[in-house]
């Protein structure tokens, strides 16, 4: 396999999320950003992707480290797949927007393109609860003029022979799936044929 484009002028996509992106209990090369490092490479795309993921991570969390993230690696794209830690917790999801807003607004700053990646909760968290959580990736996509993945675990979620035991981390064998619904957003926003 080649190696990952090194020269300091490739455009950075920077893939800031939570364990479905670090490739919690996979191979770090089975997850998901790796895997779209390939993709690039095969599609003789110049790009470097850096996965400053962390498992746990929370809205907050990311909050706290995106300024540093995007002064170090200067990304042109900033892939934001934060949330679900969030939900999982009930924390609030007013709290939530904030802090996605302020994370769009730093990478902004910073002139780096940012796309969403949205996430659903199940619906034992309450109706009320559940539909604001679903619908604040699009609210926050709109108002910001977003390209948005509505929902990363489509195609995964509650299917048990896609997920690990814990029925909330993606095996590898999905992480190919994972891939392909943000590449169906990220492809357009590169302008490249998917």
């Amino acid at each position: 396999m080649a190696a990952a484009p090194s020269s300091n002028s490739a455009p950075v996509i920077l893939v800031f999320g939570d364990s479905l992106s670090a490739g919690y209990g996979i191979p770090r090369e089975s997850g998901w950003v790796s895997l779209l490092q390939q993709r690039l490479q095969q599609r003789g795309l110049p790009h470097r992707v850096v996965n400053a993921s962390i498992s746990g991570e929370t809205t907050s969390g990311g909050l706290s480290r995106i300024a540093e993230a995007v002064r170090s690696h200067q990304p042109s794209l900033v892939l934001v797949e934060l949330g679900a830690n969030d939900g999982l917790r009930g924390l609030p999801v007013e709290q939530m927007q904030q802090n996605l807003n302020k994370i769009i607004a730093t990478n902004e700053a910073a002139k780096a393109r940012t796309i969403l990646i949205g996430m659903m909760i199940p619906p034992n968290y309450g109706p009320r609860y559940t539909q604001s959580f679903n619908g604040s990736f699009r609210e926050l996509a709109e108002a910001h003029k977003l390209p948005l993945v509505p929902f990363l675990l489509e195609g995964v979620a509650g299917n048990a022979s896609l997920n690990q035991d814990d029925g909330l981390h993606p095996r590898a064998e999905a992480q190919e799936r994972l891939l392909d619904n943000v590449w169906k957003v990220l492809a357009p926003a590169l302008k490249i044929a998917p």
